[in-house]
């Protein structure tokens, strides 16, 4: 195969869900010897259309981000509107969740994952329509939750 599916095969991040995100970014500081970045919430972003499942919700959840060198750790703790991630912490508990790429063409992207059997759980985008994400359930094939990024759309 000449190409990835997503046009890279580079992750840029790797994501988490925790149930305290105070206390577990604090450890995650004091193991790297780094510091706290802290959290905030999702709507930091402005992220509007939400859909879970195809329906929307007003999921939000606590963030942290710890930049890794060329890979990025994410802490999630869900609020509990219905999302991927309450799901996902609810049925498996504290931990992995996903591995993110940043993608060009996001819609042709997510087009082309579906026609591969491969179904959208959530997305989102910014009002501006400069940032959005989108988690495609490749569970069946690849073990796991992949995330698109795409950023400065425009």
């Amino acid at each position: 195969m000449d190409q990835s599916i997503l046009g890279t095969n580079v992750i840029t991040q790797i994501g988490l869900l925790v149930n305290d995100i105070e206390a577990t970014s604090q450890v995650y500081a004091d193991f790297f010897g780094v510091d706290n970045p802290g959290w905030f919430w999702s709507d930091r972003f402005a992220i509007e259309k939400t859909e879970f499942r195809g329906i929307p919700t007003e999921a939000r959840a606590k963030l942290s981000f710890f930049d890794m060198g060329s890979l990025q750790l994410e802490l999630i703790e869900p609020d509990h509107h219905p999302s991927t991630w309450r799901e996902s912490l609810d049925r498996n508990g504290e931990g992995f969740h996903h591995i993110a790429f940043i993608v060009e063409g996001m819609k042709e992207k997510i087009s082309i994952l579906q026609n591969n059997q491969i179904p959208i759980l959530q997305h989102g985008e910014n009002a501006q329509g400069d940032y959005a994400y989108a988690y495609m359930d490749t569970f069946p094939q690849l073990k796991l939750l992949i995330e698109l990024l795409e950023q400065d759309k425009k």
